[in-house]
């Protein structure tokens, strides 16, 4: 949606997740120090379990007057999908902000690209409106209609859902243990029958891979799946690769969008967006990295334009 100019944030709750890939209390006192610095009201939530960060953006919001304005999610993809369940219920009473601090960060690499946080940060703080360097932005996000949460980086079925599962059970951390995870999957992997419909029309039927709807242009911080996705078109994009490419190609192949020449490749935009397996069996499904198991033969994505606040730099 179009740009807005807005006020610069004034009290901050900051959220902090010391399971994440790479936290460490010395960031968090780094950006705790630098919001105090610029703000007149900060708090740090530590994150104590799953869902946690999301009850605990509900409740500050729930506030009469000290709500805060403004959600520093520092961590992985899994804490900001977390703080985007409880602050998009809230209407646009809080604007988020990410700080990189998990394993794929593709969350905050969508917005910042490979800009420092701390240069990120400090612009949200300080140079914010007419001629600043950031600026409000309103982002589409996508609802997985069977379980009403609301997606933000985005959701895949197929490979790249399956290796999650096998990464839990490996000894390791941070990308070598999904880096790990993915080989191992995809050395194994049976693409499974799939069928996607776009606004009511079929543009896959077939052997799947993957089909993957969004929402951000990488998933896992550097791998470019959806390359042409704009974050606030009101539209939804999948890709979706076919049965004839192999598995342990999808890497390769997505690290610099060369999957997009491949002939095993759809790629369609839309407002609703299904993903099915035709088999009856159960989908193999995640968003935003963590996996959906609750989910049947089928996902439905539909598209909320505009739904999400969010502070991004004016030059991409």
């Amino acid at each position: 949606m179009a740009d807005t100019a807005a006020p610069g944030p004034t009290r901050a709750l900051i959220l902090a997740n010391p399971a994440s890939g790479s936290h460490s209390p010395e960031l968090v006192r780094e950006v705790r120090e630098l919001c105090e610095s610029c703000l007149e009201r900060v708090e740090v939530h530590p994150t104590t379990a799953p869902g946690d960060a999301t009850v605990a953006v509900r409740r500050v919001l729930e506030r009469a007057q000290t709500a805060p304005d403004l959600i520093v999610a520092i961590g992985g993809d899994g804490t900001v999908r977390e703080a985007v369940q409880g602050l998009v219920p809230a209407g646009g009473r809080a604007t988020l902000a990410v700080v990189p601090g998990g394993t794929g960060n593709s969350g905050y690499k969508m917005l910042w690209g490979d800009r420092p946080w701390s240069e990120s940060l400090k612009a949200i703080l300080t140079d914010y409106g007419i001629g600043g360097s950031a600026r409000l932005r309103r982002l589409d996000l996508a609802r997985l209609a069977e379980t009403r949460n609301y997606v933000y980086l985005g959701a895949c079925s197929g490979v790249i859902a399956d290796a999650l599962i096998t990464a839990r059970d490996l000894p390791l951390t941070g990308r070598e243990r999904y880096a790990r995870a993915f080989a191992d999957t995809a050395a194994r992997y049976t693409p499974y029958p799939g069928r996607v419909i776009v606004d009511g029309r079929v543009v896959h039927e077939g052997p799947t891979v993957l089909a993957n709807v969004g929402g951000g242009r990488y998933r896992g911080g550097r791998f470019l799946v959806l390359p042409d996705s704009l974050l606030d078109d009101g539209l939804l994009d999948v890709c979706v690769i076919g049965g004839q490419v192999a598995a342990a190609d999808v890497p390769g192949l997505t690290l610099n969008a060369a999957h997009m020449d491949h002939p095993a490749t759809v790629y369609a935009r839309g407002r609703t967006i299904t993903v099915e397996r035709t088999d009856g069996r159960r989908l193999p499904l995640e968003h935003d990295g963590e996996y959906q198991h609750g989910i049947g033969a089928a996902a439905t994505f539909e598209v909320l334009p505009g739904a999400l606040p969010v502070w991004a730099p004016v030059t991409p």
